[in-house]
């Protein structure tokens, strides 16, 4: 995952992975960029992970599968971050990819970030993480 979304860094638009989604205008395109990403490996085919292109889809589908861990947790690299909700309506609204964990940073590959796919970082214990999906692929 981390592989194919390194190769996409500096798309602006999300075009591609939105109207691969099957959308026919722009979109917040988070989530369809993750999806995307899963679908050129297989992932979604193979049940690793879910095709979404809301937050809050992807969040119930790993936690329907006991897939789910809160934030606090300490992710490893390929886990799907999510982030808390920046409107106030109680609905997550951004996610993206782990790439790594540097003890208490983590860094991130996400798309639709100021509009483009691009690197990101966090405190690990931010209060804008919600929580993280576990994929399949990163047994435990």
């Amino acid at each position: 995952m981390i592989e194919i979304a390194d190769t996409q860094i500096g798309n602006i638009g999300g075009q591609p992975y939105w109207r691969w989604y099957g959308f026919t205008s722009r979109v917040e395109w988070c989530a369809c960029f993750v999806s995307w990403c899963a679908d050129r490996l297989g992932y979604i085919d193979a049940g690793a992970l879910p095709l979404f292109s809301a937050c809050e889809d992807g969040i119930r589908w790993f936690k329907e599968r006991g897939r789910w861990r809160d934030g606090g947790y300490t992710p490893r690299p390929g886990d799907i971050i999510f982030f808390f909700d920046w409107e106030g309506d109680g609905v997550s609204d951004h996610v993206g990819i782990v790439e790594r964990d540097e003890g208490e940073t983590v860094r991130t590959i996400e798309g639709n970030s100021s509009d483009s796919v691009a690197r990101r970082s966090y405190a690990l214990n931010s209060v804008k993480i919600t929580g993280y999906g576990l994929p399949v692929y990163n047994a435990r």
